[in-house]
């Protein structure tokens, strides 16, 4: 792969509104008074990123809500047959950017320019800090090769401070031991990042941000406290979600929320799952250019300079 050829054909895309149908009998909600707003709700959109098929619910718009995130694609569930094909994405670079992954189910395989190359598992978060720029390769995993089965997971993008920019480029992968778990008779709660209730993860950032993973039992109550000054946004996994204003959402769609209120009230029809996520704003100009993510144009320009430079790794390596 020619290093100009990815950098043009990787332009990010949007998604679309969603109907927004309202709930006029079973109500299971009940109203706060720092309950946050809706926003609105949208649909994410089906696309394919290399072989591997997503599900983007946002990518570089929608900022005022969604930052410090600026990209997020749900990719599976897919049931993947033993000695099958990998779902690959074939090494591109990114600079400015943090992208997340983590695992539902299956493995992955990541391979970079900073001379790792590991398998990643269920329930395993990785941060590749790109800083001034690197390469990766993204894969399903060996087991999958091997045995077959469930692929499932999130790549979510966390954008990078002005200030750390052109810092060094960092991989980092954390277990289950590395986030704190919640559980009750009503929901589960996985605090991948951040911190709620007693729970607090040991993963660091940049700036502040949280990631909770939600499962919760048919016929349930949550109330999930938040910074009234920090975004917050929520997507469904699976089920249907009764919110704010006695609004209805389902499986694939995005509920983002406005500033100037606390919790976030959801009731759960039926067994439903899904992510909340939010965090300070960095309220910072955000030039992108495929897998750049920067403050101006001439940062753009500079990351593709060094791309082309070979200042950022050789993909054709990364690629083997």
């Amino acid at each position: 792969m020619k290093r100009r050829e990815f950098i043009h054909g990787s332009a990010i895309v949007g998604l679309s509104l969603a109907n927004q149908s309202l709930l006029v009998a079973h109500s299971g909600m009940y109203h706060q008074n720092t309950q946050r707003k809706i926003y609105r709700i949208l649909n994410a959109d089906s696309i394919n990123v290399g072989t591997l098929p997503v599900m983007r619910a946002f990518a570089g718009n929608q900022l005022d809500y969604v930052s410090p995130y600026v990209l997020f694609d749900e990719f599976g569930p897919i049931n993947l047959n033993a000695g099958s094909d990998p779902l690959r994405v074939d090494a591109h670079p990114h600079a400015g950017v943090t992208p997340t992954t983590y695992f539902l189910q299956g493995t992955g395989h990541h391979k970079d320019s900073l001379n790792y190359d590991f398998q990643i598992s269920k329930g395993d978060f990785m941060l590749f800090s790109s800083g001034k720029g690197a390469i990766h390769m993204e894969e399903s995993g060996k087991q999958l090769y091997d045995d077959g089965g469930l692929y499932h997971g999130f790549q979510i993008w966390l954008n990078t401070p002005s200030k750390y920019k052109f810092d060094e480029p960092s991989t980092s992968v954390y277990r289950l031991s590395d986030m704190d778990f919640i559980e009750t008779e009503q929901y589960s709660i996985q605090v991948v990042l951040g911190k709620l209730f007693q729970a607090k993860s040991k993963i660091a950032l940049q700036s502040p941000a949280f990631y909770y993973h939600v499962k919760m039992k048919a016929d349930s109550r949550l109330d999930i406290p938040t910074d009234p000054t920090h975004n917050a946004f929520l997507y469904i996994i699976d089920g249907a979600l009764e919110l704010a204003d006695a609004k209805q959402a389902h499986k694939n769609q995005v509920i983002l929320y406005q500033r100037g209120d606390s919790m976030i009230n959801i009731y759960a029809n039926k067994a439903s799952e899904f992510l909340v996520l939010g965090g300070q704003p960095l309220d910072e100009q955000v030039y992108s250019y495929g897998p750049f993510v920067m403050n101006n144009e001439e940062q753009i320009r500079q990351c593709i300079r060094n791309y082309n430079a070979g200042l950022m790794g050789n993909p054709d390596l990364v690629n083997q």
